[in-house]
This record gives C-alpha cells, sequence and structure tokens, in this order.
C-alpha cells in the first residue's frame, strides 16, 4: 500500500507540473466545472420559485442534497476521469498494452495517468453548498457532523467509481464504453433531488441497483434528521460492496482483453 502511495504522488507531481506549463488551462479547467454547476443550481432555483416545497423538502434542503452529490461527483472526476476515456484513448490505440508490461496494477496505473483538476471546482462548489444549506437551516457544524460528511463524501466518490469502473470495462468486449458509461452516469441527476419526490420503482433504482441514493439522499435526510431508518449509516458499507463488485468485474474484462497489434 505504501508503494502504491507513494507512486501515485509522483505521478501526481509530474501531472500538476504539466499543468503547471499551461496555467491559464489549468484556471479555466478548475473554475469551468463550478461555472456549469451554477447553470443546475438556477434551474433548480427556477423550478423552487414556482413549487416551494418538493414533497416537503425547501430549497435549502434540496440545495443539501445537491451539494452532497456534487462533492462526491468531484472524487470521481479528480481520480478516476480515466475511465471515461479508457476505450478511444488506450484500447482502441493499443496503448492499453504498456500498463500490462509494468510492475504495478494495471487499474492502478490507469487512474494515475491522469489526474483531472476540473474536479477541484466541483469540490469546492461542493462544499460551499453544503456550508451554506447548513448555515440557513440551522444544522449545527459539530464535529460529528463533519466526520460524517467526510466520510459520506468519500463514500460517494467510491460508489461513482465503482459505477463507471463496471461500466467502462465494457470495453473490453465493444471498443468504446463511454456510451454504457454515460448512460449510468446521467442516473445521478435522479439524485440532485430527494429520492422520496420520486416513484418508488426509482427509490429502489437508485438504493440498490445504481446506488447514487447513498452519496446525496441519505447523508442529506441524517443531516436533516429526517427518519430514513438505519439507511443513513450504509454508505460506506454499500462503497466497499460495489468497489469490490467492480474490480472483480474489471479482472474478468481483462482477461478477455486482445491488443490491436499495433
Amino acid at each position: 500500500m505504501t508503494r502504491y502511495l507513494e507512486l501515485y504522488w509522483y505521478f501526481l507531481i509530474q501531472r500538476f507540473k504539466i499543468l503547471m506549463e499551461y496555467r491559464l488551462n489549468f484556471f479555466i479547467g478548475a473554475t469551468s466545472t463550478a461555472i456549469l454547476q451554477a447553470a443546475s443550481l438556477m434551474a433548480i432555483w427556477v423550478v423552487m420559485r414556482q413549487i416551494p416545497s418538493l414533497n416537503g423538502w425547501s430549497f435549502y434542503e434540496v440545495i443539501l442534497v445537491y451539494g452532497l452529490l456534487t462533492m462526491g461527483e468531484s472524487i470521481t472526476h479528480m481520480f478516476a476521469d480515466n475511465l471515461w476515456t479508457v476505450g478511444w484513448n488506450y484500447v482502441r490505440s493499443g496503448d492499453f498494452d504498456r500498463f500490462l508490461v509494468r510492475p504495478i496494477d494495471p487499474l492502478f496505473h490507469l487512474l494515475a495517468d491522469r489526474f483531472c483538476h476540473d474536479g477541484i471546482g466541483n469540490l469546492i462548489t461542493g462544499a460551499v453548498l453544503v456550508g451554506v444549506s447548513m448555515q440557513q437551516l440551522g444544522i449545527a457544524f459539530s464535529l460529528l457532523h463533519i466526520v460524517y460528511i467526510i466520510i459520506s463524501v468519500l463514500s460517494g466518490g467510491v460508489i461513482f467509481i465503482a459505477l463507471n469502473l463496471i461500466t467502462a470495462t465494457s470495453v473490453f468486449w465493444i471498443m468504446e464504453s463511454i456510451p454504457v458509461t454515460q448512460m449510468v452516469f446521467t442516473m445521478n441527476e435522479f439524485a440532485k433531488y430527494p429520492l422520496s419526490i420520486y416513484h418508488s420503482s426509482i427509490r429502489v433504482l437508485l438504493t440498490w441497483i445504481i446506488p447514487y441514493g447513498f452519496v446525496s439522499f441519505y447523508p442529506a435526510s441524517y443531516l436533516l434528521g429526517r427518519d430514513v431508518g438505519s439507511l443513513v449509516w450504509f454508505s460506506p458499507l454499500v462503497a466497499l460492496v460495489f468497489i469490490f463488485m467492480a474490480y472483480r468485474v474489471w479482472l474478468f474484462g481483462l482477461r478477455h482483453y486482445s491488443s490491436t497489434g499495433s
């Protein structure tokens, strides 16, 4: 583990050296996602002006849900963005072969090969939204709440990575995995709102099959004191189960990889 942490730090330093060669690009990338988030927030604001309460959820309660999801998404954006491009950037070109001949785990090398600084904007935006909404709702910034948020955000990031990894593994059969990954990833748009406003089938889907609910809705429910049962504590467990499943799926797909020969 120590070796991989040291290696990742080395990859990260090299990546930032490259990014700092083009400081304006770095700044634009880090802030562009925040601007995109502002557009989404404006859409929520417009909706909530017309409908002040979504099945009992106020504007700032919805913003809390949105902020938690944004922070969880930022983790996969920063540390696992290469899963989106593994098809056309590595497998199709044959460049994936270099991961297989080096004495480190191929998945680790794939993820460490690129740090996406765009996710920094998402992380900051999400943190600001969570902080503002908690202040407006009178939620105490206690040590317990802060630790709970950190664990929930990290668990949410792992859930995002796991789902992206499962879908990205389809690249070993269909060469281009982006449509599959996009189809599942887009489901997180539903989790930007409280799951209680949806039909029960959607709630089941986003809780047990594509569990984005554990990134946003259930942690927000705990912070707000809403009674949704023991599910508010399940985010770390769900993250561990799904990342284990995702890695097994990845290893299965890796066994079916065949080089382009180029």
